[in-house]
């Protein structure tokens, strides 16, 4: 092992304190995860260690000095996760954070978190059809919604399409009061959700009244030609194939399809092939067509959620 020691100089003490997190709890996961001694006095730092990981940490200071010195604040998980990053000797934190999507009627600026975000959000913004897949919590719903939102509001076209099949998950739910649409109004739920978090109750509703944005169960698809539509498949990995083939062959003129699931949790009866499984190879050569594979890496939601897929992985 070669020992080394560096010193870093932060800007300000007002940047030293976002980074070091309160009660300097940034710097302890730093020790802990590349085995060195980091001392901090100030707005100054001083890494010792092995040479290797001295140099790791002292480009990952360098890179979250880039980012707080553009506003942007890191919370824990994304302080764990730039860690990650660094560990693998990947920097490319300020490229992710400075994405501004879109901005909701709250004025919070929605942002890739990970890299795998990132390549996802650039590949809807640059294919006609992308394939998002991946586990629970990646944000391949919300961030499909975002992208629909952003199109809309750019006038890159001219409504929202949001379905998904309206498949019980494991659950025998039995006859649901009220009319078709209230029947089916569980299902869908998260995409009403993803919605209002973006726009607000209100102007979401106007756009529904509207029908400017339309929000309905797969079979409702069957039959039409969707033009000026920025359309997004939910749980897709509860398409049959031939559900699949008639969602996709709905496409029209200046439209964009974001098909997402996930493959680990298929929910049709047992002798049903995925739809979304076979696709992968089905028109993995189309060019024009994206496949985004999203992973554990990538989850946003409470970090409990990325042990808990981990956890289901490991035979």
């Amino acid at each position: 092992m070669e020992l080394d020691q560096e010193k870093i100089v932060l800007p300000t003490n007002e940047v030293a304190k976002k980074i070091f997190g309160q009660h300097d709890q940034n710097l302890k996961l730093i020790e802990e995860e590349f085995g060195v001694d980091v001392f901090a006095r100030g707005n100054q730092v001083q890494v010792e260690g092995d040479k290797r990981d001295v140099k790791k940490v002292v480009k990952l200071f360098e890179e979250l000095n880039k980012i707080t010195g553009k506003n942007h604040t890191l919370d824990q998980q994304e302080m764990e996760y730039a860690i990650e990053l660094a560990v693998e000797d990947k920097f490319d934190l300020e490229e992710v954070y400075s994405d501004v999507v879109q901005v909701t009627y709250q004025g919070e600026k929605i942002k890739p978190k990970t890299l795998g975000q990132k390549i996802y959000i650039d590949a809807i913004r640059n294919h006609d059809i992308v394939f998002g897949i991946g586990p629970a919590g990646t944000g391949k719903t919300y961030l499909a919604v975002v992208m629909a939102v952003n199109a809309l509001m750019t006038n890159q076209v001219s409504r929202i399409v949001l379905t998904r099949p309206a498949i019980e998950a494991g659950e025998n739910l039995g006859f649901l009061p009220g009319d078709l649409q209230e029947k089916v109004d569980p299902y869908l739920r998260p995409l009403y959700d993803s919605l209002y978090d973006v726009l607000g109750t209100q102007k979401v509703t106007e756009l529904l009244e509207q029908d400017i944005i339309e929000i309905a169960p797969l079979a409702y698809m069957r039959g039409r030609t969707l033009k000026n539509s920025f359309v997004i498949l939910d749980e897709a990995q509860n398409t049959t194939s031939a559900q699949m083939k008639m969602f996709l062959t709905r496409l029209g003129v200046n439209s964009k399809a974001v098909i997402n699931g996930d493959i680990t949790q298929v929910d049709l009866p047992s002798h049903n092939a995925s739809g979304l499984a076979e696709v992968r190879t089905t028109l993995k050569d189309i060019e024009g067509i994206e496949f985004v594979y999203l992973t554990n890496k990538d989850v946003v939601r409470h970090r409990l959620v990325k042990e808990i897929i981990d956890a289901y992985e490991t035979p």
